[in-house]
C-alpha cells in the first residue's frame, strides 16, 4: 500500500496540519440504505483532497451494536457491515494515500461494548481468565454501589451483574463496560489493535476518552462541587471527577503506545481526547517531550457559550511553546458539540460569520481539526425530540449537547429531499438550510465559504509562519481580538471584528494584505462587520 510522502524537513508533517474530521455513518452513502459507508467516503476523497487538508480522521467504522453510534467498540480489528468491509477499508486507504492525504483513526481504549467477546467472558465467571480485564467491585453491604462515582450521561458508573453478582464500572453508558487498562494483559491486547492497524497502513490514532482509561484502585468516592452554576444538568456536573479517571498510572501506559508508533515509522501521529477540568495538566502531561503523544485535542473552544477575544487570547495563552512543551490541536466543531456558527454566531450566523470563523481557526498556533461541513458554514440542525437518536440527548433532554444536530448527512447536492446524501430516507433529518448550503451550490462560487475556506487552507499549509511560528497577542480595544504569528522570516498580523459594526482599527494602517474576508478598509483603517484580515508585516 503506498503512503504520502515523509516530510523532507525537520518539521513534522503534522505539525501545524489541517485534520478534516469525517463522521462516517453521515458523509456519504454509497449503497443507499440512508446510512454513511467507507465506500461513500472513498468515493468523495476527491473532494476532500480538493480542500487541501493533510489528513483525515475518520469516527469509529468497528463492529458496535451502535448504542453510542461507534464508540461501543464490540470487535476493534473489524468493520461493521453498516460501513462496509475490511476490503473497504484498505481500498479508501489506498486511494487516501494515492491523493496525498493521510488517514486517522479512531481508538477507543477506555471502555468496549458490553458485547465484545472480552466482557462476555469476564462477566461469564470471577475466575475465568478475562476476569480481572473489567473494573468490577463488589456492592457496600447494603447492596448499593461501591462509591458515589456517577457517569458522563446520567446516572451511576456502577451496574449491577447477576453473573458475577458484582457491580462493572462505566464512565459513559452501561453498554460502555470500563476496561481495566492497570491489567498489562489488558494493555498489551490494546497495543496489538494498534499494531493491527498500523500494519494496515494507518497514519494515526485519535485516542477517545483517553484520560477515562485509568480509574483509582482505591474506589474513593469523588468530592462534591460545593459551587454550582446554571450549567449544571447532568448528575456527572456536580462532582470533582478525582478517582474514576485521570490516573497517573496512564502516563506509562501512553508511552508503550508511543513505543508501538515508533516502530512504524517516526511520521506516525497521536493525538489524544482529554476533557474535564483537569484537562490542560493532563494534555501537557501526555504531550510532554518526545517519548509520549504528539498533540492534545483540547475542548476549550467546543464547549465554550460565547466567542471573546479574552477566550482566545487567554486560551493560546496557555501553549507558550516553551521548552518540552507538547504541541496544542484546536477544534471549533466536532461530532459531540454545537457547531460553532450557531453556536458563537447566534442572530449573526450566516456566511460571514462561518468566514470569519473558519479564518481565525486557520490563524492559530497549533493544528486544526476541520469537522465535515465547516468549510460549508453548516449550522446546527434542530432536530425533534422524536427524531433523535443520541442517547445523551435523550437522556438530558432538552439540556443537551446536541449530538445529533451536529451529526446531520452532509449536503452534497442542491436536491430535496436528501441533498445527494442517499436516495433513501437518512438516518438523521437534513434541514432545509444545509441543502442551500451543498457543495454543489458553493463550488465555484468566489464569494462562497466553501471557496474562502479552500484559500486558508492553502495560506496555512504554504505559510510556515502560519503553520508552526509563534503567538504574540495583541492588546486591541473590544470587540477587535488581534495577534501576531512569528518566526525567524518574518511576522503576519491577523485582525478580527467579532461585532456586527464596523470598528476603527489602527493596526491596519501598516502591513501588506495577504488575505480578507469583509469589509477591510487600510486608508480609513476600519474593519467592517464580522470582517477578518491577515497582513504582512514590514520587516522590524
Amino acid at each position: 500500500m503506498t503512503q504520502p510522502e515523509s516530510e523532507t524537513s525537520a518539521v513534522p508533517w503534522w505539525r501545524g496540519a489541517v485534520i478534516y474530521q469525517i463522521y462516517p455513518r453521515s458523509f456519504y452513502d454509497s449503497d443507499n440504505d440512508g446510512i454513511g459507508d467507507l465506500a461513500g467516503i472513498t468515493a468523495k476523497l476527491d473532494y476532500v483532497a480538493s480542500l487541501g487538508v493533510d489528513a483525515i480522521w475518520l469516527s469509529p467504522f468497528f463492529t458496535s451494536p451502535m448504542k453510542d453510534f461507534g464508540y461501543d467498540v464490540a470487535d476493534y480489528r473489524a468493520v461493521d457491515p453498516i460501513f462496509g468491509t475490511l476490503e473497504d477499508f484498505d481500498r479508501l486507504m489506498e486511494r487516501a494515500h494515492a491523493l496525498g492525504l493521510r488517514v486517522i483513526i479512531d481508538q477507543v481504549y477506555a471502555h468496549t461494548s458490553d458485547a465484545h467477546v472480552w466482557f462476555l467472558e469476564s462477566r461469564s465467571d470471577r475466575s475465568c481468565a478475562k476476569s480481572d480485564w473489567y473494573v468490577w467491585a463488589d456492592p457496600k453491604p447494603d447492596g448499593t454501589p461501591p462509591n458515589n462515582w456517577l457517569s458522563v450521561f446520567y446516572g451511576p458508573c456502577w451496574t449491577w451483574d447477576g453473573r458475577r453478582g458484582q457491580y462493572y464500572m462505566h464512565n459513559f453508558l452501561p453498554s460502555q463496560p470500563n476496561l481495566n487498562v492497570h491489567n498489562p494483559a489488558v494493555q498489551e491486547a490494546l497495543l496489538d489493535t494498534a499494531r493491527f492497524w498500523l500494519a494496515r497502513g494507518v497514519d494515526g490514532f485519535r485516542l477517545d476518552a483517553i484520560n477515562f482509561a485509568m480509574h483509582d484502585p482505591s474506589l474513593a468516592d469523588n468530592p462534591p462541587v460545593t459551587v454550582t452554576n446554571a450549567f449544571f444538568n447532568r448528575p456527572f456536573d456536580f462532582q470533582h471527577h478525582l478517582h474514576n479517571q485521570s490516573q497517573p498510572e496512564l502516563v506509562p501506559f501512553i508511552e508503550k503506545l508511543a513505543e508501538v508508533m515508533h516502530e512504524f515509522g517516526a511520521d506516525r501521529f497521536t493525538v489524544a481526547e482529554v476533557g474535564g477540568e483537569q484537562a490542560l495538566a493532563e494534555m501537557k502531561l501526555y504531550t510532554e517531550g518526545q517519548a509520549r503523544l504528539n498533540t492534545s485535542y483540547s475542548f476549550d473552544f467546543l464547549y465554550a457559550p460565547q466567542l471573546s477575544p479574552g477566550l482566545v487570547l487567554n486560551v493560546l495563552s496557555k501553549w507558550p511553546g516553551g521548552n518540552g512543551e507538547g504541541w496544542p490541536s484546536w477544534a471549533f466543531s466536532n461530532h459531540d458539540a454545537p457547531r460553532v456558527v450557531t453556536r458563537w454566531g447566534g442572530a449573526q450566523a450566516g456566511p460571514d460569520c462561518a468566514k470569519l470563523l473558519l479564518t481565525l481557526l486557520m490563524c492559530l498556533r497549533g493544528n486544526v481539526f476541520l469537522y465535515q461541513g465547516e468549510e460549508l458554514g453548516l449550522t446546527q440542525a434542530d432536530i425533534p425530540f422524536d427524531r433523535l437518536r443520541d442517547p445523551e440527548a435523550i437522556a438530558n433532554w432538552p439540556l443537551t449537547l446536541g449530538r445529533d444536530g451536529a451529526r446531520t448527512p452532509m449536503p452534497w447536492a442542491e436536491i430535496s429531499p436528501y441533498a445527494g446524501f442517499s436516495t433513501a430516507e437518512p438516518w438523521l433529518p437534513i434541514p432545509a438550510d444545509h441543502i442551500a448550503s451543498a457543495v454543489s451550490k458553493q463550488d465555484g462560487d468566489a464569494n462562497s465559504v466553501l471557496t474562502i475556506a479552500r484559500e486558508l487552507i492553502e495560506l496555512r499549509r504554504s505559510s510556515p509562519i502560519i503553520r508552526t511560528g509563534s503567538f504574540q497577542s495583541l492588546d486591541l480595544p473590544l470587540p477587535l481580538l488581534g495577534f501576531d504569528r512569528v518566526d525567524e522570516t518574518g511576522r503576519l498580523r491577523c485582525l478580527f471584528n467579532l461585532a456586527d459594526k464596523v470598528q476603527d482599527c489602527a493596526l491596519l494602517a501598516s502591513g501588506e494584505l495577504l488575505f480578507a474576508t469583509g469589509p477591510v478598509d487600510q486608508g480609513k483603517k476600519s474593519l467592517g462587520a464580522l470582517a477578518a484580515c491577515i497582513l504582512e508585516m514590514p520587516p522590524e
